[in-house]
């Protein structure tokens, strides 16, 4: 077997290869693995599962970010996950390697809600397209501006009316809320608001929200590690039932407007679509990403997200008035001072400084996405030192940022300071990552930035929010319930009308 090797210095040479071929292998592997972001050491099958608590997942990456760094892995079963912690890690990520950063994870339960298609949940050239194109449309009818400011004040008239039913009584404020924030974003993706008693608005608005809620749920999560377990789990069976019909629902209001469509006259987002559809086909052009698919999953995501961040930051913001009315007392007093009795107007913000910290103040605390949606590297990309490889999941920990301790004098305190300077001057703080950042920044932030403005001022300059007679602010509860967003727990408030 070993003829050629008859002298001792062939055996000589032959040993030294055998060595350095182990040294190598060895070195090698010692390479890669010192290169690997550090964190807690798996066990088979199940990775880290018995170290975190998947009901408040961000919670606990946070407290393993204190021992591991701004950058470590953890195996959510067989799938190992990168976690960036942070604000300036967090920023230099999306920000400054935006391109390496930027694909999204495509987990089980997100192809579940969309198969890939639309604008949150999709990669590549369709999500380009379709998040351009959708930028474009919701700034034709005016996000940010003027058009979409009028469509909100109308809606706060709409509102206020609701809390005045209630004379001054303790009443639950959700699902007005809910109801206020769809009609928003329901004007400019088909051109119409809904009455707050119809069944099927109320339908719709609740699935949205248990969607959202399901998502981020223990169970969704496992299913997310281990497909095959989804029809045992019944949170799994309930997210699939809310999708369905809600899918069912905008399919309808869809055909309803395809049926009156004039290519003349562009009323919504679902309008713009099909005529920029009809235009392709007409032209003979390549239409690969203008589609029913794309426009009904586009049309769900901007539901969805338009309804969840809105809505639970003012009832966030409505419940810290109630358990801090010192500083309701001093937004309600500018108020007065500087609008009086008239509609406050988006131009408003800059002459109120507290208030428009307040806001802010709310935005940051209530941490409505503690973690930013999945992303995944879209090559390998060695990052403060560490290597990843392409494909990898990445968790941008937007808890880590809000409560960054580097960045926030009293992270874990509702504190309007964060946000004036010396002389009570509205001061900007780039660490207030609540919409994240980067490509995959959300679509509507400045749309969702001015309803909580317009729907929070308007609110305060009517009511006064308080407990529950017999209750006092510091029995009000601001433990969230956990989703893969954050609300404040069903409790009743009292809103009382200012004389």
């Amino acid at each position: 077997m070993f003829e050629g090797l008859q002298s001792p210095i062939s055996f000589w040479l032959f040993g030294v290869i055998i060595v350095l071929l182990v040294l190598h292998f060895l070195y090698s592997d010692f390479s890669s693995k010192r290169l690997e972001p550090p964190g807690p050491r798996p066990v088979p099958l199940f990775g880290n599962l018995f170290q975190v608590d998947l009901k408040w997942l961000d919670k606990s990456l946070f407290d393993l970010s204190k021992k591991y760094g701004p950058v470590f892995q953890v195996y959510l079963g067989p799938k190992k996950v990168v976690v960036l912690a942070g604000y300036k890690t967090v920023k230099q990520a999306l920000m400054n390697h935006a391109v390496e950063f930027g694909n999204r994870e495509i987990t089980p339960a997100f192809y579940d809600l969309t198969k890939s298609h639309g604008i949150i949940f999709s990669n590549g050239d369709n999500w380009k397209e379709m998040r351009r194109f959708g930028l474009k449309v919701l700034k034709d009818f005016g996000m940010g501006k003027k058009m979409s400011e009028e469509i909100i004040i109308k809606e706060c008239s709409h509102l206020i009316e609701e809390f005045e039913h209630f004379q001054g009584k303790p009443f639950l404020n959700t699902k007005p809320i809910n109801y206020a924030t769809s009609n928003v974003i329901s004007a400019l993706l088909f051109g119409r608001r809904f009455d707050y008693k119809d069944p099927v608005f109320q339908a719709m608005v609740r699935r949205e929200n248990e969607i959202i809620r399901l998502t981020g749920s223990a169970s969704v999560w496992i299913y997310n590690f281990f497909p095959w377990l989804g029809p045992l789990l019944k949170n799994w069976r309930d997210l699939i039932t809310n999708v369905e019909d809600n899918k069912a629902e905008a399919r309808k209001i869809i055909a309803e407007l395809k049926e009156s469509l004039d290519p003349e006259v562009c009323r919504c987002y679902v309008d713009a679509f099909l005529i920029h559809k009809k235009h392709l086909e007409d032209s003979g052009m390549k239409n690969v990403y203008y589609h029913d698919d794309n426009l009904l999953y586009s049309v769900t995501n901007l539901l969805e997200a338009g309804n969840d961040t809105t809505a639970n930051t003012l009832k966030w913001g409505l419940l810290h008035m109630a358990k801090n009315p010192h500083i309701q007392h001093r937004v309600q007093e500018e108020l007065s001072t500087v609008v009086g009795s008239r509609q406050v107007q988006i131009e408003d913000r800059k002459n109120l400084p507290y208030t428009d910290a307040v806001v802010h103040e709310i935005q940051r605390l209530s941490n409505i996405f503690p973690i930013s949606l999945p992303h995944a590297t879209s090559t390998d990309v060695t990052f403060q030192g560490y290597f990843i490889r392409k494909g990898t999941t990445v968790i941008p920990l937007l808890t880590s940022v809000l409560y960054d301790e580097s960045e926030w004098e009293s992270p874990h305190s509702f504190n309007p300071s964060h946000f004036l300077d010396e002389e009570g001057k509205f001061i900007r703080r780039d660490a207030l990552l609540s919409f994240s950042a980067g490509r995959r920044a959300c679509l509507g932030e400045s749309l969702a930035k001015m309803e909580v403005f317009l729907f929070f001022t308007s609110l305060l300059q009517r009511f006064r929010f308080t407990p529950p007679p017999g209750l006092s602010e510091d029995e009000l509860d601001l433990t969230p319930v956990v989703g893969f967003s954050l609300c404040p727990r069903p409790q009743k408030l009292c809103a009382v009308q200012r004389k």
